[in-house]
């Protein structure tokens, strides 16, 4: 599932996302959301979220659509 539309995100959630220096690359950063950054209900480039481990970016993909296990 893609990352643009956020109503698709949730905190809990396991994602790759994209962090602004990997971008030129595309290189991926797996993680599970702790908060949503981005507040319109959609964005072309992905929704913007903020890490349990502190890394922030863009969703690309969502790994799991249930709430995982902290």
């Amino acid at each position: 599932m893609k990352g643009a539309n956020r109503t698709d995100i949730q905190i809990g959630l396991k994602v790759w996302i994209v962090v602004k220096k990997d971008q030129e690359t595309g290189a991926l950063t797996k993680g599970i959301v702790k908060d949503i950054l981005t507040k319109s209900r959609k964005h072309p480039h992905g929704i913007k979220v903020r890490l349990v481990n502190g890394a922030v970016g863009r969703v690309r993909e969502i790994l799991d659509s249930s709430v995982s296990d902290r």
